[in-house]
């Protein structure tokens, strides 16, 4: 994100912020396993004390038993430890099983409600989103952040309360060894910053390259995508794509990798010159170089207690920089989050009754982009019960105007209103359940075609799928193949035809039975037989039924109660079919462009009736 015309320092400031605000998020989305994070706590705790023990046990045993040469101390010291080591082992199974739980929730619930999210988004996101972008956020950056999520922030507190309690061990025993054992730390934690913002940024970056792979996977791979690169024979060139983004990947994870290796590499002299310098000063203490008290049992004991010192404190170190890593991936999915849901129900909106039908467009504007209106002052209105046609040029915004009934979109100005009910006002769900749109690009999804016909309903019966199919003239075609309804329909309905899914489209509206129907009539590039099956079908679909046709078809303008000829986001003319040929304007000239050949065919195949 860009910071134009602010200064560095502001900059920096607002960065500093936007962190602080990340993890502050990151931290809320624990807040419902409070008690499980409380357990994990307690046996952070528990671990830490118990760990530390061991030591003192350590020193017990040279100093007293062994130097005292007491059996039966040794034997008593050396059954502790052992104890005191298995009960550790039994509190860390447990916080690792909460932790693990704790982990896991947090990561459903966050697919869960990046998902529901995404649902309650409208289309203006996904145009300007690619859908393989979509789906990184998805498997690459929620899994990414699996680890952080699972063990990070316990690894944190787990580490900081085991330095602490280590620490007041080792300056019980001797202030002085603790000074030595600790002044070398800031000089390996002061470059640790730098080198998570250069993981992060590289984090980011990987990310971002990873959703592109993503997009172009998507496009390719996919039923149209393939065909295409097929038919102009375009593999190689999409290789060659592929293969430029994919080491671009590999080139940016091996820097994310070895970010910071030289620096860990000196971290790992913690496990040596840390006890050098102990066994240094201590054993001028007890050879009588300086003057001290320390006894070599506590010598022994006090290095021991440096494994439980510097590991942590190297993990801290780690744990920073993979979180400065991790915080670009926390950064995209919280993008999405903080998308804001631009159609939405109003506070407190009521349901809508059922309707009887009646459609209103008052004074209505609305523009995809700013300052490039779709629609301008648009008003017209459907009584229940009518069918009414909309025709124009392509881009004269027929399809804006279907996409307005069902708020889809929002209008920019006007109102739209059903039965006199803002659509704005009342709430999605109760206007979706009265609506039903047969689209002109059929979709059908990857499982049997009675899930598909069912999928408005889902408690629908047998029979009511089965009376649906056969009012869209699809059911005998349906029992014509070998597992008839549980059939697979194939990735985007592609082992049917043009027809075929259309007519599946057409049987899941009547089976929702709405009271307003919208449909795009994509008849256009059938044969003539599936033409006329779904204009079969489409006929009882709209019968009593309030409906707003873009019109493909001389016969359904014929049909019309009203035409509505668009051009250029306004109602140029309106009427009835005759009427409007009366006017001779823009209708009777797209009629005579395109309606012309169907009616001669109309009138060949009438005549040929007639002779026969």
């Amino acid at each position: 994100m860009g910071w134009h015309g602010m200064s560095p320092d502001w900059g920096e400031v607002q960065k500093g912020k936007r962190e602080h605000v990340t993890v502050g998020r990151v931290l809320t989305l624990f807040a419902p396993y409070k008690l499980y994070v409380v357990g994990v706590l307690i046996c952070i705790l528990i671990g830490a004390a118990l760990g530390v023990i061991p030591a003192y046990l350590t020193a017990q045993i040279i100093d007293r038993a062994i130097g005292g040469h007491d059996a039966h101390l040794l034997v008593t010291l050396s059954i502790a430890t052992v104890v005191l080591v298995l009960v550790a082992g039994l509190v860390g199974v447990l916080q690792s099983y909460l932790n693990n739980v704790i982990g896991q929730r947090v990561m459903a619930d966050m697919r869960e409600k990046l998902y529901r999210h995404l649902m309650d988004l409208s289309l203006r996101f996904f145009g300007r989103n690619k859908l393989g972008d979509l789906m990184s956020r998805f498997n690459n950056d929620i899994g990414g952040i699996q680890n952080v999520v699972t063990n990070t922030f316990v690894s944190i507190v787990s580490n900081v309360v085991t330095i602490i309690v280590t620490l007041v061990f080792m300056i019980a025993f001797n202030p002085l060894l603790a000074l030595v054992a600790v002044i070398i730390v800031p000089a390996f934690a002061i470059p640790t910053r730098q080198v998570g913002k250069v993981r992060r940024r590289l984090s980011r970056a990987t990310q971002e390259k990873l959703a592109e792979m993503g997009s172009f996977l998507e496009e390719t791979l996919g039923i149209s995508g393939i065909l295409l690169v097929k038919n102009f024979v375009r593999q190689d060139y999409e290789s060659g794509r592929f293969n430029k983004t994919s080491r671009e990947i590999m080139a940016l994870q091996i820097r994310q990798n070895m970010v910071g290796r030289w620096f860990f590499m000196f971290i790992g002299l913690f496990s040596t010159l840390g006890p050098a310098l102990v066994y240094l000063v201590g054993g001028f203490e007890v050879i009588g170089v300086i003057k001290g008290h320390v006894t070599v049992g506590e010598i022994v004991a006090f290095v021991a207690l440096l494994g439980r010192l510097y590991p942590p404190t190297t993990q801290l170190m780690n744990v920073w920089v993979d979180i400065q890593g991790s915080a670009s991936l926390f950064d995209r999915i919280f993008e999405v989050f903080d998308e804001p849901r631009d159609i939405a129900d109003q506070p407190g909106a009521p349901a809508l009754p059922p309707v009887q039908g009646h459609i209103a467009f008052e004074h209505v504007d609305f523009a995809y982009v700013e300052n490039r209106e779709a629609l301008h002052d648009l008003s017209f209105e459907v009584q229940p019960g009518q069918l009414v046609a909309l025709v124009g040029p392509s881009g004269a915004g027929k399809t804006t105007v279907t996409m307005l009934i069902p708020r889809i979109y929002d209008v920019t100005g006007g109102t739209v209103s059903i039965d006199g009910h803002d659509v704005r006002d009342v709430q999605l769900y109760s206007l979706d359940a009265q609506l039903g749109m047969v689209t002109q690009e059929t979709y059908l999804f990857h499982t049997t075609l009675r899930e598909n016909i069912a999928y408005g309903r889902p408690a629908a019966t047998e029979d009511e799928i089965i009376a649906a199919a056969q009012a869209a003239n699809i059911h005998d075609f349906i029992m014509e193949l070998p597992e008839g309804y549980d059939t697979i329909v194939g990735e985007r309905g592609y082992k049917l035809s043009g027809g075929e899914k259309q007519r599946i489209a057409i049987a899941r509206v009547i089976l929702k039975d709405p009271r307003i129907l919208i449909l795009d009539e994509a008849t256009s590039s059938l044969d003539s037989h599936s033409e006329a099956l779904i204009q079969a079908a489409l006929e009882p679909l709209m019968r009593q039924r309030t409906t707003v046709v873009i019109a493909h078809r001389l016969s359904t303008i014929l049909a019309a109660n009203t035409i509505l000829v668009l051009d250029h986001g306004q109602i140029v003319e309106r009427g009835s079919h005759r009427d409007l040929l009366a006017q001779d304007g823009m209708y009777a000239q797209l009629y005579r462009e395109q309606f012309r050949a169907e009616t001669e065919r109309m009138t060949a195949l009438q005549a040929a009736a007639e002779i026969a």
